[in-house]
């Protein structure tokens, strides 16, 4: 018997290992989660209104002196290295390098009821509790953790709309549920504008958060239902350093009155358990009502069965997955790859209740026809290859994102395109109107096909937005004066490459007028070429160059999230005239060997912490985006080895599957998608134009499952860490003579092969 249990046990050994792992059990949701990546570990579904995650600490201003700024340093609210957990809440951004969000905390404790966090070092001097990444999991759509001080297993999975929790208690005890509506990312006083709390029933509770953090308006509506009936709970108010515990002193707020109302609130719920016990409770949210709210958690999530929301979650994420199957060198660049589409597949999110209802940039309440209303536009980041990538892979929900932009522009008394948009709140943040390259290039590789003409009347308008950041100097001068608004050259760049996108749009509706006037603003960049420095310089209004300039410098130089060396490349719809302002092609490619090779005095860095040089290689800024689509630009020149080169060297050393393994800001999935189009083979280099330039491809074999049903398949023969330099490539059985494919294509089938070996093919 026991040498046939043993023989048993080895045949099923054998067999599991055949089993292959689904798409989604590669996904590592810690990746990013350290350092500068600002990712978050916690549970979400493709593209959800809810991100139920952890927060690491309380986030406030006087903190500024942790990590250059706490603010920046908890933009998803989590950070690797910190030792305790605050509490769990449900909304969250990925990878940004702005904060805000982190609503509706909650935290299991036991023990004497404390209504504060307490701090970092005497985490016993409050609800916070220590933890650590032994007894920490994290997968897609789950979450788990043991809280230390409790010894309360905290675990969380979620549906679009819906964050579900399941705490798991050590003794028989009460357990205290935490609820801190004061608490939040950007958390500088005051950012509450109003608080409410409604307790319905024994197990349901209602309410809403009203702040002027980032989005100066953004009001969210929940309803929270709970497994057990509640024993005991109260509320706590507070005015500054007031408590306040009644409407005008003529109610006991603290103990069972079943409303309360501040412009700051927390609250507690007690319920009784066994050991082992658990308490389940399910919080939905909606933009509009509690109402709202309710529906959305009846229509998602009408049952208490926590292992079954975990499964759905990651059956959604198996099935966006499943849009590109992957062969890989290794399982590590499976799991950077797996984990780069669940990062590009978080943002932007679904804004809209179940019914299709949801908060417009006006604050009145629409409802969404025949499309998903989708908000977190982080526009300056991700129309260079997130967006590009959804025109491939996610064609359906691009399509709505871009019927959200123009719902944007309906509701916009600006009359203008998003900019960086979430929750009804238009933040104005970055630069550029690049909410007219993603529809020009969704519109030119056919994603939108209606609403055309308007969609070339809102781009216009946009670019016409005259008190917006120098539009008016820029029409006026042909270029933003420096001493009239700052990132002036920045601003006179993308504004150029903008315009190039509106006469595309244009073109494709034969407007030949309206394409030949942006063509003009397009060349815009000729007016801050400085021939005697060899770089993009600062004007002033009265013509003259900026006499005061560093090419290397950050600050104050006519630039932002960037120096002259980086945005002096940055004309990504005329590489032809960056190379000839540049003296030719020989000396612009060793223009672009110096960018990548050069190294930086540690004057120009502000800090001595090795973190403020995440994500550059030599003057190269992978964590910052203009300068993505410059490894590209050496096809240009003739010098296709040596893209070959920069991108599988960037490849390896700004994308690793770690928690720091991150080059900087994933910035909503542009990061992501960089590393996915890179991986692959090819990259939008100007998106608005259906060409993409071809590079040296990661995978070993890729598939893409597309949308129309067609299939599009890559394949690196004699790929290796060693190979990789492309020494042909075939499309459809026919070689190709240039470095270019085009998005029909991919979006037609077939197949497109790479030969690769050790030595570049010159």
């Amino acid at each position: 018997m026991k040498k046939l249990l043993l023989a048993l046990l080895a045949v099923s050994a054998a067999y599991a290992q055949k089993i292959p792992k689904k798409n989604y059990e590669y996904i590592n949701p810690l990746i990013g989660t350290e350092r500068m990546g600002h990712t978050f570990p916690g549970a979400t579904v493709p593209f959800g209104s809810v991100q139920l995650s952890p927060e690491t600490d309380t986030i406030a201003f006087e903190l500024n002196k942790k990590y250059n700024g706490a603010v920046y340093a908890y933009c998803a609210g989590y950070q690797y290295k910190d030792k305790t957990i605050t509490g769990f809440s449900h909304t969250h951004f990925s990878g940004t390098g702005h904060s805000d969000l982190g609503d509706f905390l909650l935290m299991p404790t036991t023990g004497a009821l404390q209504l504060n966090p307490g701090t970092a070092d005497k985490p016993g001097s409050g609800y916070r509790s220590a933890f650590s990444h032994t007894n920490e999991v994290a997968k897609a759509n789950y979450y788990k953790v043991l809280l230390d001080d409790h010894n309360i297993t905290a675990e969380l999975t979620a549906s679009t709309r819906v964050g579900f929790h399941r705490y798991t208690f050590p003794k028989k005890e009460t357990a205290h549920i935490v609820f801190d509506l004061m608490a939040g990312i950007y958390n500088h006083n005051n950012k509450n504008v109003w608080t409410f709390v409604r307790v319905e029933n024994d197990t349901l509770v209602t309410g809403y958060r009203q702040t002027r953090g980032w989005g100066r308006t953004r009001t969210v509506y929940f309803a929270m239902a709970f497994s057990k009936p509640i024993k005991n709970y109260g509320a706590q108010t507070y005015d500054k350093d007031n408590i306040y515990n009644g409407f005008w002193r003529k109610f006991d707020q603290t103990k069972n009155f079943p409303e309360a109302a501040a412009q700051n609130l927390k609250m507690y719920f007690d319920f009784d358990v066994e050991a082992g016990g658990q308490v389940l409770f399910k919080m939905a949210l909606s933009p509009v009502s509690t109402q709202g709210a309710l529906a959305n958690m009846n229509t998602e999530i009408n049952h208490w069965d926590f292992d079954r929301t975990v499964s759905e979650g990651q059956q959604l994420w198996e099935q966006e997955l499943n849009k590109i199957s992957v062969d890989m060198l290794t399982e590590e660049d499976k799991v950077n790859f797996y984990t780069a589409m669940y990062h590009a597949f978080i943002n932007p999110t679904v804004y809209m209740d179940a019914d299709g209802q949801y908060k417009g940039i006006d604050q009145n309440v629409h409802k969404a026809g025949g499309f998903t209303n989708y908000t977190t536009f982080s526009l300056w980041d991700t129309y260079r290859a997130l967006h590009p990538l959804f025109n491939v892979v996610q064609p359906k929900r691009n399509h709505d994102m871009m019927l959200s932009m123009l719902a944007h522009y309906d509701q916009s008394v600006h009359h203008a395109l998003p900019v960086w948009s979430h929750y009804a709140n238009e933040n104005w943040c970055m630069i550029g109107y690049h909410a007219v390259s993603v529809l020009a290039d969704g519109i030119v590789k056919g994603v939108l096909t209606t609403d055309l003409d308007k969609a070339l009347e809102a781009c216009i308008a946009s670019s016409n937005l005259e008190y917006y950041d120098g539009i008016a100097d820029y029409k006026k001068y042909g270029y933003v004066p420096e001493d009239r608004s700052g990132s002036s050259v920045s601003k006179t760049l993308e504004y150029a490459y903008d315009d190039w996108c509106i006469a595309r749009l244009a073109e494709k509706l034969g407007k030949k007028d309206v394409a030949a006037e942006y063509d003009r603003r397009a060349k815009s960049f000729n007016s801050v070429w400085d021939e005697k420095s060899g770089f993009m310089r600062p004007r002033l209004a009265n013509g003259d160059f900026k006499k005061e300039f560093d090419p290397l410098d950050t600050h104050g130089q006519g630039f932002i999230e960037g120096n002259a060396w980086n945005y002096s490349l940055y004309i990504p719809h005329s590489p032809e005239a960056i190379i000839k302002l540049n003296g030719g092609a020989e000396k612009f490619a060793q223009h672009l060997d110096s960018l990548f090779f050069m190294q930086l005095p540690d004057k120009y860095f502000e800090h001595t912490e090795d973190i403020t040089r995440d994500g550059i290689i030599g003057n190269y800024v992978h964590g910052n985006e203009p300068s993505h689509h410059v490894a590209y630009m050496y096809n240009w020149v003739k010098k296709p080895w040596k893209t070959q080169e920069r991108i599988r060297m960037i490849l390896g050393r700004m994308y690793k599957p770690t928690t720091d393994g991150l080059g900087g800001n994933d910035d909503t999935g542009q990061m992501s998608a960089w590393y996915i189009f890179s991986a692959l083979g090819f990259y939008p280099v100007a998106p608005g134009s259906v060409a993409y330039e071809l590079g040296s491809p990661l995978v070993k074999k890729a598939t893409l499952h597309l949308e129309n049903g067609n299939t599009f398949t890559i394949t690196a023969k004699n790929q290796s860490s060693k190979n990789i330099y492309v020494q042909k490539v075939e499309l459809n059985g026919k070689r190709i003579t240039g470095t270019t494919i085009t998005h029909n294509d991919i979006m037609n089938g077939g197949t497109l092969v790479f030969y690769m070996g050790k030595k570049p093919v010159k």
